[in-house]
């Protein structure tokens, strides 16, 4: 199996750096395609309440044999269970749906700032935490006002932020602040969901013939040497192969230079919405 580097979170837990996402994998699919991921060698999965599919998740979990504590489950609260005791609600159902005791990370996956409610889901994700159903927790699209605000609130950091992250829109004003709080990035969209040829880039071209391997695993292997948390997602079990066969070469300062040049300074590579108008 593959040595999958670990990474460090602020609150002294270990994450796996390259996991396997489910974003838009139908409920139907998911546990065959989490099976082979886990037997190709994934051990962080990346799921989410809002996905529909966290059954079939922890179907392929239990039939894995795979120890528990050799995983790393991620999920996350929805935008309309900020309010009340929704969160409390909401993990509690996650957990059943994925047939665990706990999860290794909780997010809030938007802000929904328009609500005005993320400190208060941000407090109850706290108290979750407390409670030993998720044992790290963390948001997701929050950009710098959304982490000051629930930081200056609460006091407690996020062990990460995940964010649409790809060469095409690297999010800078968001990871340099992330980075000067000790919060992980996690890069969703790393390939950029196809709205950019980002393989067919000179730059990527040129590095992914340089090293023998394809762009895609050149644009995941820049994402590792960036310290980007990356979770492509693919239903073929070729491809899984081929994500998470990145291990065995090293871009050079200068192919990284290049790709960080692709980046859209002006916002205008965001594929997803922007998250102050997702409400």
């Amino acid at each position: 199996m593959p040595q999958i580097p670990n990474i460090t979170l602020n609150d002294g837990r270990t994450i796996p750096q390259l996991g396997y996402g489910v974003f838009k994998v139908a409920p139907a699919e998911t546990e065959r395609a989490v099976s082979e991921a886990l037997e190709t060698g994934y051990r962080h999965i990346d799921t989410a309440a809002i996905y529909g599919n966290e059954e079939g998740v922890g179907a392929a979990i239990a039939a894995s044999g795979i120890p528990r504590d050799e995983l790393f489950v991620t999920t996350k609260l929805w935008n309309d269970r900020h309010d009340g005791d929704e969160p409390d609600a909401a993990i509690a159902e996650s957990l059943e749906k994925l047939g665990l005791d706990r999860v290794d990370l909780y997010l809030v996956h938007w802000p929904t700032p328009a609500k005005d409610n993320y400190v208060h889901a941000w407090e109850k994700l706290i108290g979750i935490r407390e409670r030993g159903l998720a044992t790290s927790i963390g948001v997701s699209n929050f950009l710098v006002p959304h982490l000051e605000k629930i930081v200056a609130a609460t006091g407690v950091v996020p062990v990460v932020d995940q964010i649409e992250l790809h060469p095409a829109h690297q999010q800078r004003t968001v990871t340099e602040w992330a980075a000067a709080h000790d919060i992980r990035i996690e890069a969703w969209g790393p390939l950029g969901q196809g709205k950019y040829d980002l393989f067919g880039v000179p730059v990527v071209a040129e590095a992914a013939s340089a090293h023998g391997v394809t762009p895609a695993q050149a644009v995941i292997r820049w994402h590792l040497q960036k310290g980007h948390i990356v979770f492509p997602k693919s239903v073929r079990r070729e491809r899984l192969q081929e994500n998470i066969d990145v291990l065995g070469f090293t871009l050079t300062d200068a192919e990284l230079a290049a790709i960080d040049a692709l980046d859209h300074t002006d916002g205008s590579g965001r594929v997803s919405s922007h998250p102050d108008e997702v409400n």
